[in-house]
């Protein structure tokens, strides 16, 4: 095209021209759609001329192109964290084995009995559990996990390489149970539990050799890795957790005054899994608060969402008892939820507690409410979860609360 365009004398036919008719020729004869066609030599004016008034269009012009910003990334429903949140798992844990010793003997020229020299196997991986705080769930854990095997032993006395040992990051607060015993708490971050040991690796001939036996043949093979099957429980890790039956107003009262947001509505079991929401202090200080699922009559019997959340409980430091003030008699659900507790743990109720009057804005809450105190000795803080009434109360007591734990321990925990 261009020993075509340099051939071009005329006067009135210029190099431009004659360049856009061509380009306008080929694009009618093979139908091509122009995206974008920009071009220094040639002007605007011929160009819509030429290419019967297709437009060019850049990829780089705001009106056309993709929109390039992070759109807000959409809160999941209770059903997909339902998915996603898993607090107990059964694992089969094996370990790698051992590498396979060599019995191989030493010969080179000038040098035929260079004796045995048969290198020792690599040991084999094994497996360590890691608490992690940035880890939320067991969800990630694998039913089954292998070790890496320790490569054999070789020749000029050559050992295997061990086998890497395999992490296993899970949540702060995950149990290790095997067989219903208690092994250890991964109860602060970065704590590390070798769960299985890796086989050792096997003894080469030169292994062997001695002054009785110059010449052995024996090799041993590498030891198989040790074989465990345990159970991961993850108990939520708070100071407080807000116990009711279900439609009590505990996820509504955990947004009220935490930065958590539960799903809430009408109906009962809104709460599938546990929330922790994080009360925050003029001083700085933070205490964490647990949403303990709704519990029911015959919990303790695995009635209900059952034993599957009665456990986070346990690590709560001290309990709001949330109760409804729409049921006739409100007084009874604090009964029915001290046994249930006490039947799956006993003393679990006894722990330092505040009793919580929930939905003191209805009409016939006022006189439920002094009927309640009638009948407990412990303090009662009436609130409403949905218009926030009172809900200040709740908050300085649960620092009194928080404040007498660290008096007790001595050992403040950081969240």
């Amino acid at each position: 095209m261009l020993a075509t365009l340099s051939r071009v004398k005329s006067p009135w036919l210029s190099p431009d021209t004659f360049l856009g008719y061509i380009i306008g020729h080929e694009v009618r004869r093979q139908e091509v759609r122009v995206f974008c066609y920009i071009s220094s030599p040639v002007s605007a004016a011929w160009k819509l001329q030429v290419t019967g008034g297709v437009r060019g269009v850049s990829s780089s012009c705001t009106l056309c192109a993709k929109a390039r910003g992070n759109p807000k990334k959409r809160e999941m429903s209770e059903k997909q964290l339902t998915r996603h949140f898993v607090d107990h798992r059964h694992v089969k844990l094996v370990a790698g084995s051992g590498g396979k010793g060599l019995c191989s003997f030493h010969s080179e020229p000038r040098k035929e009995w260079g004796g045995p020299d048969g290198g020792n196997g690599g040991d084999g991986g094994s497996i360590v559990m890691k608490a992690d705080r940035f880890v939320k769930s067991l969800a990630q854990i694998l039913p089954i996990y292998k070790g890496e095997d320790g490569q054999s032993g070789g020749s000029k006395n050559c050992y295997g390489r061990n086998g890497s040992p395999t992490f296993i990051s899970v949540p702060v607060g995950t149990v290790v149970k095997e067989e219903g015993r208690t092994i250890v708490d991964l109860s602060e971050h970065g704590q590390e539990y070798l769960a299985v040991f890796g086989g050792a690796g096997g003894k080469g001939n030169r292994f062997y050799l001695s002054n009785e036996n110059r010449a052995p043949m024996t090799a041993t093979s590498g030891m198989v890795g040790q074989e465990r099957i345990l159970l991961l429980e993850l108990r939520t890790m708070a100071h407080a957790g807000l116990v009711g039956f279900p439609n009590a107003g505990k996820s509504s009262l955990l947004r009220a005054i935490s930065n958590a947001r539960p799903a809430v509505a009408a109906y009962p079991f809104t709460t599938l899994n546990p929330h922790v929401g994080i009360v925050k202090y003029r001083d700085y200080e933070q205490v964490a608060v647990a949403d303990i699922p709704g519990i029911i009559r015959g919990a303790h019997l695995n009635r209900g969402l059952g034993l599957s959340f009665l456990r986070h409980i346990e690590r709560c430091r001290f309990l709001l008892f949330v109760l409804d003030l729409s049921t006739p008699e409100p007084w009874t659900q604090l009964q029915h939820l001290r046994y249930e507790l006490d039947q799956y743990d006993p003393g679990l109720s006894q722990r330092p507690q505040a009793i919580i009057a929930n939905k003191i804005d209805l009409p016939e809450a006022r006189k439920k409410l002094e009927t309640l105190r009638s009948h407990v000795t412990e303090r009662v803080i009436p609130v409403s979860a949905l218009t926030g009434q009172n809900t200040e109360e709740l908050i300085l007591h649960l620092r009194e609360l928080y404040d007498g734990y660290l008096q007790g321990e001595g050992k403040p925990t950081r969240w």
